[in-house]
């Protein structure tokens, strides 16, 4: 079989063009195309007037060594890639010893969990939080009531902060092994629909990733795997050699209880400040690493439809538009647009009382009013939070509890007009952009809650993506403080075999490590932990 890539037709076209259009493309008769699939589609609005559709197919052709010697040149004709995944092994079933346990039920703790158990290590998977829906009900309180549970919100609980979001399905990391089709496949088998396979940007929205995560709960029980939840990880037993060599022997809980462990992927997400602060006194090896620093910024959804596809906005095969943007100030700043959710809502993602945090969230069809999306200025260790590997953590703190008080205190969000932000002066009423954002926003100056080198690159790039995008700047956008969860503020180092530095045993993974970003490239390092793990457990005890 041959995959054909970067097949254009114009937006609209019937389903029966796609044969003559390869037959054109390859030079055969219709006879000789035996049987074809779509892979992969994508649109190109470049040019809104004539926007195209993107497609990569399958394809059985009769002479496929001919087609392949023909465009021996062409690299977007070539062989299907392989994209089945194979298990590292499979241990027997009377399989005993210390289980490998899985911290987090995020994204990669749910993967690596689900791995292990389809090998048969039947692994047990901890979480400070609760089950999905009563997980649900908890960050709905904040949302209704501004009632917050630290253990249990947008951060923590099973899902992770993924259940909350957009559930894009895309990443742009390098996967030479086709992992992310493992995922998108586990997915659809645990009820996403089945499009998220070939779409180009795949996403799944908040209410149905409830009920897949639950669904591969109960594959993974099924196969042995056990979950414990509102067990939160407070301490690790470790054993130092003589030569100073640590390895991790067990893991004191919350619950009072110590777990022998000789194998812990470590997916605790991006917010789990304690489990940072507490693997740090227990001498893991943490480094600080960059992330970024901003407020969400929303605009009518069909503001963008129109910038982004002119006369063809609304065109089912099209879809909520989409938009990324970048660019490099003359502070030396970066300012990007982040996590970007079409139709969707700004919500309040704090883990932490006294502190306000905002994120983006979208359901499947993307039908809400306004889209948002983070707008969001690089910063880095050396410049803005030097001299210690989590002080990263506190400049988040800082700016978050600032943010708490500019919003009077009660989990409202600081939220501030385009025109009065470029402007330098206080909003004292809402526009044309109503938010988005529950409880409520709390009309001020953003200044007060965001550094000031921030505020001058953010004011340098919106009219530049105002040029990019019409309206993108328009004096009654909305912007909506602060987002500082982009990415994990450290990175839990790892080594070659995946395991952390200085600690045998503990393997970092995901998101909270500082090893991804997203749902995506999050569950794929999970997939990749999990073989990490097998290969140590087979090193051990294979042949003993």
């Amino acid at each position: 079989m041959l995959r054909i890539s970067e097949l254009k037709l114009p937006l609209g076209h019937p389903p029966e063009a796609m044969a003559p259009a390869l037959c054109e493309r390859l030079g055969i008769a219709a006879s000789d195309l035996l049987d074809f699939a779509v892979a992969r589609r994508a649109h190109d609005a470049r040019r809104k007037a004539a926007i195209l559709m993107v497609y990569s197919v399958d394809v059985t052709v009769r002479d496929e060594a001919g087609i392949l010697a023909k465009f021996a040149g062409d690299h977007h004709v070539r062989p299907r890639p392989d994209t089945d995944y194979r298990l590292l092994t499979q241990v027997p079933k009377d399989f005993s010893g210390p289980r490998p346990i899985v911290v987090g039920a995020g994204p990669c703790g749910l993967f690596a969990g689900l791995i292990l158990a389809q090998m048969g290590f039947r692994p047990i998977i901890l979480d400070r939080g609760k089950v999905v829906r009563e997980r649900t009900k908890d960050t709905w309180a904040l949302w209704r009531k501004s009632e917050l549970n630290p253990e249990s919100n947008v951060q923590f609980g099973e899902g992770g902060a993924g259940t909350f979001s957009d559930g894009k399905l895309w990443s742009q990391i390098k996967d030479p092994r086709h992992l992310g089709r493992k995922v998108l496949e586990e997915f659809v088998k645990a009820g996403a629909p089945e499009e998220i396979l070939t779409e180009a940007h795949p996403h799944i929205g908040t209410f149905r990733l409830v009920t897949m995560v639950e669904s591969m709960r109960e594959t993974i029980e099924a196969l042995g795997g056990e979950y414990r939840w509102q067990h939160r990880v407070d301490g690790i037993d470790v054993e130092v050699g003589s030569d100073g060599s640590r390895r991790l022997r067990g893991l004191k809980l919350s619950t009072g209880e110590v777990l022998e462990a000789e194998h812990v992927v470590l997916a605790i997400g991006h917010s789990a400040r304690d489990t940072f602060h507490m693997l740090y006194d227990q001498g893991v090896h943490i480094e600080a690493k960059p992330f970024s620093i901003g407020v969400r910024i929303e605009h009518p959804q069909s503001w963008m439809d129109k910038a982004r596809f002119g006369t063809c906005a609304g065109h089912p095969d099209l879809g909520a538009a989409d938009y990324s943007l970048s660019h490099h100030c003359s502070n030396g700043r970066t300012v990007y647009s982040f996590c970007m959710c079409p139709g969707g809502t700004v919500v309040a993602a704090t883990s932490e009382p006294g502190r306000v945090v905002t994120n983006g969230m979208s359901q499947y069809s993307r039908n809400e009013r306004n889209a948002n999306s983070g707008f969001v200025v690089g910063i880095d260790p050396e410049r803005d939070y030097p001299g210690h590997p989590l002080a990263g953590i506190e400049f988040q703190r800082k700016w978050e509890s600032l943010a708490y008080v500019a919003g009077g205190s009660t989990y409202a969000a600081p939220a501030q007009k385009v025109g009065d932000f470029l402007a330098g002066r206080p909003s004292t009423d809402l526009g044309e952009v109503a938010p988005s954002y529950k409880p409520g926003v709390t009309m001020t100056d953003l200044s007060a809650c965001l550094p000031a080198f921030a505020i001058e690159a953010m004011r340098e790039a919106l009219p530049v993506f105002g040029r990019q995008i019409a309206g993108y700047d328009h004096p009654d956008v909305l912007l909506t403080g602060v987002e500082t969860r982009t990415s994990s503020p450290i990175r839990i180092t790892r080594g070659k075999d995946f395991q952390s530095l200085n600690t045998a045993g503990l393997f970092p993974a995901g998101e909270g490590a500082g090893y991804a970003g997203g749902i995506l490239s999050a569950a794929v390092d999970g997939i990749k932990v999990a073989e990490a793990v097998a290969s140590a457990w087979m090193a051990r005890h294979q042949g003993q």
